[in-house]
């Protein structure tokens, strides 16, 4: 099957540290790997409406639901890049698992399993040096990927405030440039003794 990469930029500023970072890490993808990036800042999906009890939800037919459910559905690689927002992910990166939910439950579209044994990444910039305060957002793609069975590929971590400022962490940059190179490891929650692998 051909690799194909879904790049998800997920920052309410356009061209910010994540991204830069995650274009750099993108650039070192063989030739023959397609890539499709979506920002999801500008293509908004509407509030997430939980329906689990009430009825099923239906396949979106237009707009950005749409686009990225048709995105997601035909990767086989999901790439999150989103900035570090008060130790998490970030407003559009988190509309967008939600609806992850609603999918999960729409008849007809499997795609829990259709996404099982994909690999889901991860790429964030970060103002702190300290870099565990980064855990919550780990932990956030790390347990998406094991409860739909995806393995995981870890989350590359820069450091970064004003624009371009992750341009400057040689570190990072290096981490780059191997960053999509591995096979990733299935992703596992903690209680089954192995878990995702973090890059850091």
């Amino acid at each position: 099957m051909t690799r194909r990469f879904l790049f998800l930029p997920g920052s309410t500023r356009p061209d910010g540290n994540t991204e830069l970072l995650a274009r750099r890490a993108a650039e070192q993808l063989p030739a023959d790997v397609e890539q499709h990036w979506i920002d999801l800042a500008r293509h908004p999906l509407p509030e997430f409406e939980d329906l689990r009890h009430d009825s099923d939800h239906t396949r979106p037919t237009e707009g950005s639901a749409r686009l990225l459910l048709d995105a997601t559905l035909a990767a086989t690689d999901i790439v999150i890049a989103s900035p570090l927002y008060l130790y998490t992910l970030s407003t559009p990166v988190k509309r967008y698992l939600d609806h992850w939910s609603g999918w999960l439950r729409t008849p007809g579209l499997d795609f829990k399993a259709t996404l099982a044994g994909r690999t889901l990444w991860g790429v964030t910039a970060l103002a702190h040096e300290e870099r565990e305060v980064a855990d919550p957002l780990i932990g956030a793609l790390h347990n998406s990927a094991a409860y739909m069975g995806m393995r995981f590929g870890g989350v590359l971590l820069g450091n970064g405030s004003k624009p371009g400022d992750v341009l400057r962490d040689t570190e990072a940059l290096a981490r780059a440039k191997t960053f999509f190179a591995r096979r990733a490891p299935y992703a596992r929650f903690s209680y089954e003794r192995a878990g995702g692998a973090v890059t850091r």
